[in-house]
């Protein structure tokens, strides 16, 4: 079965029927996507204790595991202009990553990273 991420891949696919964009935009978005997670995780390793980090990294994975619970609202607006592939595949891909768990894995190795 395909996480949210494949399925929303074979969605963009399916709309725009542009895959050399839809894979540059799923590239950029990635990219920008962990190297704010590092960034975020090792300015928080040098503002707060390690043990402050630590509880709040567990309760972030806790909090995390909760939303994953929550049912997600189905839309049926259809959008009129299909837009731009490469663009809207960035955002949908930057957003859909927020708090995935490699997101937080990239945080928790940037927290942990000693220079």
């Amino acid at each position: 079965m395909g996480d949210k991420t494949q399925l929303l891949a074979l969605a963009l696919i399916a709309r725009f029927r542009a895959p050399v964009q839809i894979m540059l935009g799923i590239l950029v978005a990635t990219i920008a996507n962990h190297f704010l997670a590092a960034a975020l995780g090792s300015g928080a390793a040098q503002l707060v204790s390690a043990t402050v980090l630590r509880w709040t990294l567990v309760a972030l994975y806790l909090g995390f595991a909760a939303w994953v619970l929550v049912p997600d609202k189905d839309s049926d607006e259809e959008t009129k202009n299909k837009g731009n592939a490469f663009l809207t595949t960035t955002i949908t891909f930057f957003i859909a990553e927020m708090g995935d768990k490699t997101q937080l894995a990239t945080v928790s190795l940037g927290a942990a990273h000693k220079d």
